[in-house]
């Protein structure tokens, strides 16, 4: 694990100290598929499929081989208890999964443990990362941006932490009145799927924001999609509108 004294520069703690509680009581509960997060684990199912499936194809990759990530390295960026990491390592990925919460990173640790895969989780933030010159061939950020203080610069991070010629992925949720209609009163107060309190509405992101965060390091957005939730089912599906949920796939250009 990174130790701070040997970095060049001070660590600036963009983390909330009451975000990081939350998610502290909520990391043990994670994986239970019929616990309260199996809607949580549904959707994980579907955006880590839509990733696995375009960043094969980002590698030029075969998606339908089984192991069409192997040998690539992954960085997942407030990686909770290992959802997105473990798919990507499923793939044959060489997977790190970093997290301000140290509750999350031993959750992670342990399931890793218990399904066999070989992921290296540390408890440090991004810029730590940066500080130390590491590079990724693909750094993933997945619904973690709504929940820092300073959204830009933990965008710029993850943006400066990919290879010349990686992949960068960002999902987050969409500042719009559907979002809030959906994601805070629906998801939170009436279906229950997330304790009350998780989502602050005006910390959603913008698509064309998450554009401009990344533009001073060339990149831009690939492949995108929106998902959408069958309230009756619980089943999440692909969708056309960003409105609510949503992923993009950037890659830098190198035309000034």
């Amino acid at each position: 694990m990174l130790d701070k004294s040997q970095l060049s520069q001070p660590i600036k703690d963009n983390t909330s100290e009451q975000e990081i509680a939350r998610f502290n009581q909520m990391a043990r509960e994670w994986w239970d598929p019929v616990g309260k997060f199996k809607t949580a684990l549904a959707f994980n199912a579907t955006r880590s499929a839509f990733m696995i499936k375009h960043l094969a194809y980002c590698h030029n990759r075969d998606p339908d081989v089984k192991d069409c990530l192997k040998g690539l390295t992954v960085l997942d960026v407030g990686c909770g208890g290992g959802l997105i990491s473990e798919a990507m390592a499923s793939k044959g990925a060489v997977v790190t999964g970093i997290d301000a919460s140290a509750v999350s990173i031993e959750v992670a640790k342990a399931h890793a443990f218990q399904s066999g895969l070989a992921i290296q989780y540390y408890h440090h933030l991004a810029e730590q990362e940066v500080q130390a010159n590491n590079r990724y061939d693909i750094v993933i950020n997945a619904e973690v941006v709504e929940h820092v203080p300073d959204q830009p610069a933990l965008i710029k991070q993850c943006a400066q932490l990919v290879n010349p010629k990686g992949t960068l992925v960002l999902a987050t949720l969409n500042r719009t009145w559907l979002s809030w209609v959906i994601a805070i009163l629906g998801a939170e107060y009436i279906m229950r799927y997330l304790p009350v309190g998780t989502h602050d509405w005006k910390k959603f992101v913008k698509p064309e924001e998450l554009v401009s965060w990344v533009k001073e390091e060339k990149f831009e957005p690939v492949y995108e999609t929106g998902m959408k939730l069958n309230p009756l089912s619980g089943q999440w599906r692909l969708s056309s509108s960003l409105n609510v949920n949503y992923i993009q796939l950037y890659k830098r250009h190198f035309i000034d």
